[in-house]
């Protein structure tokens, strides 16, 4: 059987991530995804971005020097190829594709800046390779730093999709209004009042450590009062209670009772009762594109 290893880099506001993953193909053009390596580093480049508009020389070296670390374990690793997004805190930097440059230059690895339309694209399009019903009703929500994507699913196919400026870096500097509040509720409503019996898929990792908080194991679903009940109980502890009872990176600690704002809210104002949380994002999304595209260059060499 042949083993294929590709490699993601997802840039994210509040870190960055390298993950890379063996790919087994199967019958019926099935396959098998099994993550082996993981690193993920606090490089927060939406607190700069958003605040001053751009990424300092200091938090640029320190990225620096996460893209060659990164370049070293993909070289380890061998991988067949790999790719490198970049989310909504280098689209918001000044400097953001400067930087993009800087690290192509001296490490090879070239970033792709993309919008957060592409972002929820790529990210839903690798979970419906898991357990959902493809003929159902889905409101999917991916809250990152500094952007949400949502997107409504309908029998396998997105019927509308928008990216919404209210991430959780966004939302602890105070830079999310009322007004972005109320035009995600106007939007949500609007576009989910003709479905019925609607779920949602939760995505980010925010969502997949509150799921964990719950003791619950995929597939088993979230339901809207548990996430409630996890809500208003994160939002209770003080930081410093959040690193030590959950056991919480600090760069996790200070985002997680806003990014349960923004699940809580989704799922209210779609009048949905179930959260799905497969626990793959946007690198998963990655790893799927590039084992597509090595099957269609096999295709067309054969």
């Amino acid at each position: 059987m042949e083993l294929l290893k590709f490699g993601a880099i997802d840039i994210g506001s509040n870190a960055v991530r390298l993950l890379i993953a063996r790919v087994s193909p199967g019958k019926n053009k099935e396959y098998k995804v099994k993550k082996v390596s993981l690193t993920r580093l606090p490089i927060r480049l939406g607190q700069e971005a958003f605040v001053n508009k751009t990424i300092s020389a200091k938090t640029a070296d320190r990225f620096l020097e996460a893209m060659k670390a990164f370049h070293h374990i993909i070289n380890v690793h061998q991988v067949i190829s790999f790719r490198a997004h970049a989310t909504s805190a280098m689209r918001n930097a000044s400097n953001g594709q400067e930087l993009a440059e800087r690290v192509f230059n001296e490490t090879g690895i070239q970033i792709d800046i993309i919008s957060g339309d592409k972002e929820a694209n790529i990210i839903h399009n690798a979970h419906f390779k898991t357990n959902l019903d493809k003929d159902g009703s889905y409101v999917y929500v991916d809250v990152g730093g500094g952007s949400t994507e949502i997107s409504i699913l309908n029998a396998g196919e997105v019927s509308n999709s928008k990216s919404f400026k209210m991430g959780t870096v966004r939302l602890l500097n105070d830079m999310v209004s009322q007004e972005h509040w109320d035009d995600m509720k106007s939007w949500i409503r609007e576009h989910t009042q003709d479905l019925n019996h609607i779920e949602t898929i939760g995505s980010g990792g925010n969502i997949n450590k509150l799921y964990k908080l719950t003791n619950k194991v995929y597939p088993e679903p979230m339901l809207y009062h548990e996430l409630k009940i996890m809500r208003e109980s994160v939002k209770r502890m003080s930081f410093e209670e959040r690193v030590k009872i959950l056991n919480l990176n600090p760069d996790r600690a200070d985002v997680i009772g806003h990014a349960s704002d923004i699940y809580y809210y989704a799922m209210k104002w779609s009048d949905s009762s179930i959260m799905h949380v497969p626990r793959i994002g946007l690198s998963d999304g990655i790893i799927l594109e590039l084992y597509n595209e090595f099957l269609n260059q096999k295709t067309i060499e054969a």
